[in-house]
Parts: C-alpha cells; sequence; structure tokens
C-alpha cells in the first residue's frame, strides 16, 4: 500500500540542476552492469566484458563504454586492445548502488527476485526523468499540495508538472490523498525515502565535475622542436609555464636581443650577381 507521508525539511538544500545531472551520468541502460562488472573483475577488455555480459549487444556495450570514459566513469591506456577499469568516480558510485537496491527492496518489494544491477537500474529509471527532483523536493518542503499549488511552489508550468505528476504516481513515488480529481498530491513513503540517495548522488556529482588534481613534476611531458617553436615568443612563454615538465635547456630561457644592422651596409655586404 502506497502511504502519504508528512512534510518536513530534508530536502531543503537539494540542488536539482547537479542532482539531474549526476543522474544522466550514471542512468543509462547497462551503464550499472558494467560498473559492477568491473568493481568485481577489475580491468577487462570490450571483449571480456562483452563475454561477461552475453546480454548486451557488442556494438551498444562498445557505444556505452565510450560514454562512460568521456563521462569519467571508466579509464583507458591509449592503446585499441587496452583494458578498461572504472576510475574513482566510477568507484565511488559503490555506495549508491547499495543505497539502491536496499530502497528498491524494501518500498518496492512487488518486483520479486531481480539481480541487483537490474533492481539498481529500475530505481535510477524512476528518478532519473526530468523535474523529478524538483517535485519530491517540493512535495517533501511544503506537504500535501494540489496541482496549482504545487506548481507554484515548484516553478514548474502545470502541463510539465502534470505529465511528471502521473509518471510519478505509476513509479509508486506520489499518490493521493483521496480519490478525487482535486485532492493533493502527497509523497509515498518511497518518494521520502528517496531523498538521501538523491543527495548522496548530488554529493557524488560535485566530486566528479571537480578539477582534476594538478599533475605531479615530471608526470606529463610536452615535445617540442625548434623548427616549429619559436623561443622568446609570449605564446612559447605562456605554453612552457602551462606544461608540467621542467623546460628543456634548449628552451630555458629567451635569447637575448640582437643589434640592429643598418641597410646600407646590409647592402654592401650582399655579393653581386650575376647571370
Amino acid at each position: 500500500m502506497l502511504t502519504p507521508t508528512a512534510p518536513n525539511s530534508q530536502a531543503s538544500a537539494l540542488n536539482e540542476v547537479r542532482v539531474e545531472e549526476a543522474l544522466r551520468v550514471v542512468a543509462p541502460k547497462w551503464t550499472t552492469w558494467v560498473v559492477q562488472t568491473l568493481a568485481h573483475h577489475g580491468p577487462m577488455r570490450v571483449s571480456e566484458i562483452n563475454a561477461g555480459l552475453p546480454f548486451v549487444h557488442n556494438t551498444l556495450l562498445s557505444k556505452r563504454l565510450a560514454e562512460m570514459e568521456s563521462r569519467g566513469l571508466l579509464t583507458r591506456a591509449n592503446a585499441t586492445r587496452a583494458p578498461y577499469q572504472l576510475s574513482e568516480a566510477g568507484r565511488a558510485l559503490a555506495p549508491i548502488h547499495r543505497s539502491l537496491a536496499d530502497w528498491s527492496q524494501t518500498h518496492l518489494p512487488r518486483l520479486g527476485q531481480l539481480a541487483g544491477a537490474e533492481r539498481v537500474e529500475d530505481a535510477l529509471r524512476r528518478l532519473a526523468p526530468r523535474n523529478t527532483t524538483a517535485v519530491i523536493q517540493t512535495l517533501e518542503a511544503h506537504g500535501p499540495l494540489r496541482l496549482t499549488h504545487a506548481a507554484e511552489a515548484s516553478g514548474l508550468d502545470l502541463p510539465s508538472l502534470q505529465y511528471r505528476l502521473n509518471r510519478l504516481q505509476r513509479d509508486e513515488l506520489v499518490t493521493r490523498n483521496g480519490p478525487r480529481h482535486g485532492d493533493p498530491y502527497t509523497l509515498t513513503e518511497a518518494g521520502l525515502a528517496a531523498l538521501p540517495i538523491l543527495e548522496s548522488v548530488e554529493r557524488w556529482g560535485q566530486s566528479l565535475n571537480a578539477p582534476p588534481p594538478a599533475a605531479a613534476p615530471g608526470a606529463s611531458r610536452v615535445r617540442t622542436s625548434p623548427e616549429i617553436i619559436t623561443v622568446g615568443t609570449a605564446r612559447t612563454a605562456a605554453a612552457l609555464r602551462r606544461t608540467a615538465a621542467p623546460p628543456s635547456g634548449l628552451f630555458s630561457h629567451s635569447p637575448a636581443p640582437q643589434p640592429r644592422v643598418p641597410a646600407a651596409i646590409t647592402a654592401r655586404s650582399t655579393p653581386g650577381r650575376t647571370r
């Protein structure tokens, strides 16, 4: 049975934009399966991941792996057949996955027996759609609300809010206080229990978007060529300052300025040309 809940201020600090951005990274189908497979087995090549997930088409899997790498969940050496492995952000998803699985097991028992990754992906499917966090946070903060009042409190237009509330009712996160059309909407126990998970997703997303730490001296080197880089220009100096590698002796300082030779002397010293 879907039980309405009383309002409190638990979600007042949630940033809906950051939550949705983080969910867009972790919610795509098969992402959870890949993360948990690599967490269990360690670095794996594409063919090995495909063998471990035979129900995923290899073309789709390759696309998903590339997307996960571009979004910071996976890392891979610069080689065609190099194995994928979880990044620090990918490894940090483990407690969020456990929370999602526990939430689903507790509040959605009708789903029956599901694999852990399947249960996590089902939970993400319910929480990831646009404006879901905003609606949950609004109902949590203000209590049962009729449609127009919920629109005012959330800042959403009526059609978008109505669509999202209908979806949240189907997903068992929102219910109504009565059978009549104008009865107010309120969170179910499942909807309220999702708030701590959304908070942990937001914190994880902040770490994902943090700037990378500065490279240690000598960690990366920029190869230069005297035929390409002209010593003494402002652009060269800036490029050398940006690289973590110490400058080579060739580029360690700008050359001393040379005196300009008068044109008259240059003309007299030019050898004559004959046909």
